[in-house]
């Protein structure tokens, strides 16, 4: 018991040396609370004393400064176990898009169709994407896997294109009105060369 005791007693005056060298202490000062020989003679023999002096090391060390989480409840921790964690948390970490079933990704889709649509410059484009979209749909209606139920409208394509015109018309529109302001303004050279820079 006694020996535990010196052991446990070396430890911590070694760790205390080591932080009084870290806070800036010459080493005569450091010297002073710990013998410099005691920590090259440890010898660390139990696991909990090992694991302890490492810890006061890292400690001393800073190692345990600035971490991540410090202070803030570990995410996930004390939730129910969930069988398909890690898959949840790769994709969460990688961002990866396209793993959903097909109903959560149809319907993702459908909210973001309007956006690719006018991103588009020829019709035939615009109807193989509505085309691909409806068969999409479709396919995702005739699965035997079970899931959750497809709750998204095909699109009517005729319809579609319609739209997708009337919005193609306003936004030329509206690039007409901003054309004729910037044309009343010279170029960025003759500006220069009036101010006397050229």
């Amino acid at each position: 018991m006694n020996h535990q005791s010196e052991r446990a007693r070396r430890l911590e005056r070694i760790s205390e040396y080591r932080a009084a060298r870290r806070s800036g202490n010459s080493a005569s000062e450091a010297r002073e609370q710990v013998d410099a020989g005691d920590e090259d003679q440890v010898r660390i023999t139990d696991f909990a004393a090992k694991a302890d002096f490492e810890i006061r090391q890292a400690t001393a060390r800073g190692d345990f400064d600035n971490l991540k989480y410090a202070g803030k409840p570990i995410p996930g921790l004390g939730t129910s176990l969930d069988p398909d964690w890690w898959v949840k948390g790769l994709i969460e970490r990688e961002q990866l898009s396209g793993l959903a079933p097909a109903p959560f990704r149809l319907r993702k889709e459908d909210t973001e169709l309007d956006g690719m649509l006018d991103r588009q410059f020829q019709e035939s484009r615009v109807r193989e994407i509505l085309e691909d979209f409806n068969r999409q749909v479709i396919d995702a209606r005739r699965q035997l896997l079970g899931g959750p139920p497809v709750v998204t409208k095909t699109r009517d394509i005729e319809q579609e294109i319609a739209r997708w015109r009337e919005r193609r018309a306003v936004r030329a529109a509206q690039a007409a009105e901003v054309a004729p302001q910037q044309a009343s303004r010279p170029p960025w050279w003759r500006r220069r060369r009036r101010r006397g820079l050229g």
